[in-house]
């Protein structure tokens, strides 16, 4: 599915922290993880993307070029209509990653509300 991760080194270089924080903002917006999401099924355009996600085209026009400019999705056009994929699958690995980090804190969150302890 996607890229072998390799072992990142420690410390990590400042100009590596850089990147690795870049990456971090791109994909650290709601609407982008939301289009990222639409957009784990295939190919679609902006108007399918606008219309599946209640926003504006505009916005999500905004958010695919940033998206775009980091190398997670291309673009290629269609007449005049611009279809959008992904091309770098690792991002939702690391979605895959924070989920299920969220899934550990709440269900110690639902333990401690029930009063089981560990």
């Amino acid at each position: 599915m996607s890229q072998a991760v390799t072992s990142v080194p420690h410390p990590i270089p400042v100009d590596l922290s850089d990147l690795i924080a870049q990456r971090f903002r791109v994909i650290g917006e709601p609407l982008r993880i939301r289009l990222l999401d639409h957009l784990r099924d295939g190919e679609s355009s902006v108007h399918a993307l606008t219309n599946a996600l209640g926003a504006t085209q505009q916005n999500v026009s905004k958010h695919l070029q940033v998206l775009f400019q980091a190398g997670i999705v291309a673009r290629r056009k269609d007449g005049t209509t611009a279809m959008y994929r992904i091309v770098d699958s690792s991002v939702f690995d690391l979605c895959e990653l924070v989920c299920g980090g969220l899934q550990r804190q709440v269900a110690e969150m639902n333990a401690v509300v029930r009063g089981e302890t560990r």
